[in-house]
Protein backbone atom coordinates (compact mmCIF):
# COMPACT_ATOMS: atom_id res chain seq x y z
CA UNK A 1 0.00 0.00 0.00
CA UNK A 2 1.34 3.55 -1.10
CA UNK A 3 0.45 6.49 1.41
CA UNK A 4 -0.40 9.91 0.54
CA UNK A 5 1.83 12.49 1.11
CA UNK A 6 1.84 14.77 3.71
CA UNK A 7 0.67 17.59 1.69
CA UNK A 8 -2.06 14.95 0.63
CA UNK A 9 -3.30 15.03 4.13
CA UNK A 10 -2.81 18.64 4.68
CA UNK A 11 -4.90 19.37 1.63
CA UNK A 12 -7.74 17.08 2.54
CA UNK A 13 -7.84 18.11 5.65
CA UNK A 14 -8.39 21.90 4.49
CA UNK A 15 -10.85 20.10 1.97
CA UNK A 16 -12.58 18.12 4.86
CA UNK A 17 -12.39 20.18 7.82
CA UNK A 18 -13.61 19.07 11.17
CA UNK A 19 -17.34 19.92 11.86
CA UNK A 20 -17.85 19.51 7.94
CA UNK A 21 -21.18 18.10 6.47
CA UNK A 22 -20.65 15.40 3.99
CA UNK A 23 -22.80 13.49 1.50
CA UNK A 24 -21.89 9.77 0.31
CA UNK A 25 -21.30 9.38 -2.99
CA UNK A 26 -19.46 6.19 -2.88
CA UNK A 27 -18.55 3.17 -0.72
CA UNK A 28 -17.43 -0.63 -1.38
CA UNK A 29 -18.59 -1.76 1.79
CA UNK A 30 -21.32 -4.47 3.29
CA UNK A 31 -21.36 -2.47 6.22
CA UNK A 32 -21.90 1.30 4.12
CA UNK A 33 -23.98 3.79 4.97
CA UNK A 34 -26.76 4.04 1.72
CA UNK A 35 -25.62 6.40 -0.79
CA UNK A 36 -26.87 9.81 -0.23
CA UNK A 37 -25.87 9.61 3.62
CA UNK A 38 -25.16 12.58 5.81
CA UNK A 39 -22.67 13.28 8.28
CA UNK A 40 -20.21 14.97 10.38
CA UNK A 41 -16.63 14.94 9.49
CA UNK A 42 -14.46 14.01 12.79
CA UNK A 43 -11.11 14.84 11.37
CA UNK A 44 -8.59 12.76 8.34
CA UNK A 45 -6.05 10.36 9.25
CA UNK A 46 -2.31 10.08 8.75
CA UNK A 47 -3.45 7.68 5.27
CA UNK A 48 -6.04 10.03 4.46
CA UNK A 49 -9.23 8.42 5.54
CA UNK A 50 -12.49 10.84 6.28
CA UNK A 51 -13.32 10.17 10.02
CA UNK A 52 -17.15 10.51 9.71
CA UNK A 53 -20.12 10.35 12.04
CA UNK A 54 -22.92 9.43 10.09
CA UNK A 55 -26.67 10.56 10.78
CA UNK A 56 -27.89 6.85 10.86
CA UNK A 57 -25.56 5.83 13.11
CA UNK A 58 -22.40 4.62 12.68
CA UNK A 59 -18.69 5.87 12.29
CA UNK A 60 -17.03 4.04 9.15
CA UNK A 61 -14.65 6.16 7.66
CA UNK A 62 -14.50 7.08 3.65
CA UNK A 63 -11.44 5.34 2.41
CA UNK A 64 -8.59 7.82 0.51
CA UNK A 65 -8.47 6.49 -3.15
CA UNK A 66 -11.54 3.73 -2.94
CA UNK A 67 -14.34 5.78 -1.33
CA UNK A 68 -16.03 8.67 -2.56
CA UNK A 69 -18.17 11.69 -0.57
CA UNK A 70 -18.25 15.72 -1.24
CA UNK A 71 -19.14 18.73 1.30
CA UNK A 72 -22.12 20.24 1.25
CA UNK A 73 -23.24 23.54 2.59
CA UNK A 74 -26.08 23.51 4.87
CA UNK A 75 -28.84 25.96 6.18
Amino acid sequence: MRFPSKELIESLRKRYPVGARVVLDYMDDVQAPPIGSKGTVRGVDAIGSIMVDWDEGGSLSVVYGEDRCHVVKED
